[in-house]
């Protein structure tokens, strides 16, 4: 079987190469064009201006949930709003204490260090990380033997957003540091539509609202799908209607990209066909079935797994992975239900 491509996917919840920089002119720059998680921008609004009348800075931040929902834009939202400048930097780039030290020192009173996938910093480096959130100061040692010198370095009051798509893999001591948590949750259809004409209106395209809410119930519920879609689109659009996306012109463009009414790509509803094919609807080990499709368990598990989950598409059980009588009968699949309660398919 060819092996499947993850890493530019159409449908993926993962940044690609781009997408992420400051200067998007996609990503809103205050909470009042921030569209969604009006729980969380409620709260946040409260947070930020109470520390504003205080003139203190705001306390640490913990943003959670699915990739691409916009904590990197929360984050740039919160610096813009408190009037200071924002750091950006990702767990795996620090590799060692000192560059968090670097970094750390480098920082001016109110600033936000933005820290994006934190659950993946280093023991050692969360260490130094502890200090730094509650007492605003660092200790570095220099040195070795009995030319050891330990400098005790006070920091700037700063405020730290940390992001990260696995909240239970932070260690408690971490997790209990940060005074603000928030967790985003995905978006609804109607949500994502408006977002859709937001970024359609930033783009000078002409889009009508069918033309948006078709996009917006393909996205996943995940903005960075939706606005990734929208430039995919326009490209049809400007071809084959004068520039306009209408319902028809998204309907025929997503088809033609291979993503279905619920989202799903071709790579998707391969792996669920070779779930079926193979293995008759499972249940079938992680390693098994990502060796059967010639991808990373990985992969698998963090990239397809969640959202077919989220629809009902697919369950993990304690002998494996099972494909659900909802994915089948998307499928268009033949199959019946035995006396046992386990899915058969027709030979």
């Amino acid at each position: 079987m060819e092996e499947l491509d993850f890493e530019n996917r159409l449908v993926s919840p993962t940044e690609i190469m781009g997408e992420n920089d400051s200067d998007n002119p996609l990503r809103p720059r205050t909470l009042r064009d921030y569209i969604g998680q009006e729980k969380a921008k409620e709260n946040l609004a409260v947070f930020m201006e109470a520390a504003k009348q205080r003139h203190e800075s705001l306390d640490h931040v913990l943003l959670y949930g699915p990739p691409g929902l916009g904590k990197t834009t929360l984050s740039g939202i919160i610096a813009n709003e408190m009037g200071v400048n924002l750091r950006i930097t990702s767990g795996p780039a620090i590799e060692k204490p000192g560059d968090l030290a670097a970094i750390l020192t480098n920082l001016n009173e109110g600033d936000v260090l933005f820290i994006d996938e934190i659950h993946r910093i280093s023991r050692a480096v969360e260490e130094i990380l502890y200090p730094a959130m509650e007492d605003f100061a660092i200790d570095i040692v220099t040195g070795k033997g009995q030319m050891a010198a330990s400098y005790h370095l006070p920091l700037p009051h700063f405020t730290l957003v940390g992001a990260t798509t696995r909240a239970g893999q932070l260690t408690a001591p971490l997790r209990d540091r940060f005074g603000v948590s928030l967790r985003l949750e995905l978006y609804t259809p109607e949500e994502l539509a408006s977002i859709i004409r937001r970024s359609a209106g930033i783009l000078h395209i002409g889009i009508e609202p069918d033309g948006a809410l078709e996009i917006a119930s393909r996205s996943r519920g995940t903005p960075r799908i939706a606005n990734r879609m929208l430039k995919r689109v326009r490209d049809f659009a400007q071809v084959l209607s004068d520039g306009v996306i209408t319902l028809d012109t998204a309907r025929t463009a997503l088809e033609r990209l291979e993503v279905d009414e619920l989202g799903l790509d071709a790579n998707d509803r391969r792996m669920l066909t070779a779930l079926v094919k193979f293995y008759r609807g499972g249940p079938v080990g992680l390693e098994t079935l990502a060796a059967a499709i010639g991808e990373e368990a990985v992969t698998i598990e963090d990239v397809i797994e969640p959202y077919l989950m989220q629809i009902g598409f697919l369950n993990r059980t304690p002998r494996g992975r099972c494909i659900t009588r909802a994915a089948c009968l998307h499928l268009g699949l033949e199959l019946e239900e035995a006396q046992d309660g386990q899915i058969r398919f027709s030979e």
